[in-house]
């Protein structure tokens, strides 16, 4: 099946192509809307001024692309692309410890961020987006037992939302019932890990178990975000280290096992009203996450059909986001807000002017390393221990 083609009488429309007396309703750039009266800042230099530049023929943003946004951009833009690394399986003697907090300043930032632990982490993560580049969800993939059982572990979570409901009350975030959820979650998540590691590394419970409960939100707070979805990348990590997972179960890590987290915490997001961890408001990619716009742009690298101007096209997202991650977030984002795209998501809307996907995938990969991992607000929670080593 085919995506149907953009849609030409929509707002993907080019503001050349709008009648005159549309154009002549709105008042020159740098003028004010309301009165037509001179703004503070100046108009934007003609897009003739930057031949490099040649934004998608059927889609304008209705606001000017918001080039000096995130205030940090410049350090995005020149960051090199991460890459993908193999990750080193630990050898006995192990010495598995209860995994404790590192991150207090941006002098522990750059600690971080020069060690060995911190550039192999980012390139697991590499390794996960380029095992799943080119494929849709519903592809065939290796299936490993641990995948399986990894998944079977996310669906007895899903089924607990469902014995445990929402209690009735007027906050319009943060429901209480999310704190039972999440003590059930103590109470049993060991014994749920317990059944698929193998007899030697039992004891890495102390270590790993940390991880996986920060990975569904905080339950003082109630809240969610790219911290606790990192936490789930760093248990996933520290399975790799282990040898428990390996480079061939990398496409089923995120064709199944991660695809089925993003349900479930979209599912206690909406059940449980989990506010935003830390969210960057208007200005972030996503109130909640960040990862599967990554593995999804990947997914699209070199589609034949969709770009990522297609994200305005309403056919291919109810088509074709059971398929694609990328596509799933966007389709979500519109559903949960309200408004025009552009203004509730500028950041999104910006992304959807870049030519190719292979632009968002790098673009993104180094957004991800400045804005989630060299974050103080962030990593400041990030748990180091002897599998992710904090190196003095």
């Amino acid at each position: 099946m085919e995506p149907p083609k953009e849609q030409q009488n929509t707002p993907e429309k080019s503001i050349s192509d709008a009648p005159a007396t549309i154009s002549s309703a709105f008042p020159p750039s740098g003028c004010c809307t309301n009165c037509g009266g001179p703004t503070i800042s100046e108009a934007p230099p003609p897009l003739a001024s930057f031949p490099e530049m040649s934004p998608p023929p059927n889609y304008r943003p209705i606001r000017a692309p918001a080039i000096n946004l995130p205030h940090n951009s410049q350090a995005i833009i020149l960051s090199p692309v991460p890459h993908a690394e193999q990750v080193p399986v630990v050898s006995p003697p192990y010495h598995f410890q209860s995994p404790v907090k590192r991150i207090h300043s941006p002098d522990d930032i750059r600690r971080f961020h020069e060690s060995a632990s911190c550039k192999n982490f980012l390139g697991f993560v590499v390794s996960l987006s380029e095992s799943i580049r080119g494929f849709k969800i519903s592809d065939p993939c290796h299936i490993s037992p641990t995948v399986a059982a990894i998944v079977s572990i996310l669906e007895t979570l899903l089924q607990w939302i469902d014995e445990i409901p929402p209690a009735q009350q007027s906050a319009r975030y943060g429901n209480v019932s999310f704190r039972s959820w999440h003590e059930r979650l103590r109470e049993r998540g060991e014994s749920l890990i317990l059944e698929f590691l193998p007899e030697e590394f039992k004891e890495s419970v102390i270590e790993i178990v940390p991880y996986f409960f920060d990975s569904f939100g905080n339950s003082s707070r109630i809240d969610y975000g790219t911290g606790h979805e990192t936490n789930f990348a760093a248990w996933l990590y520290c399975l790799a280290r282990m040898g428990i997972v390996k480079e061939e179960d990398y496409h089923g890590l995120v064709a199944r096992v991660f695809v089925k987290y993003l349900e479930l915490m979209r599912k206690l997001q909406m059940v449980y009203c989990l506010e935003p961890a830390g969210s960057h408001g208007v200005w972030g990619l996503d109130d909640y996450h960040f990862l599967p716009f990554i593995f999804g742009s990947s997914q699209l690298i070199d589609h034949k059909y969709m770009k990522p101007k297609s994200i305005h096209n309403d056919d291919i997202l109810e088509n074709f986001s059971s398929e694609y991650m990328y596509l799933s977030c966007i389709a979500f984002v519109k559903k949960v807000k309200k408004g025009l795209f552009a203004e509730h998501s500028p950041l999104l809307d910006d992304i959807s002017g870049v030519p190719n996907w292979k632009k968002v995938n790098s673009g993104l990969l180094k957004m991800f390393r400045v804005e989630v991992l060299e974050k103080v607000p962030i990593m400041q929670h990030f748990l180091f221990g002897w599998l992710i080593k904090w190196e003095e």
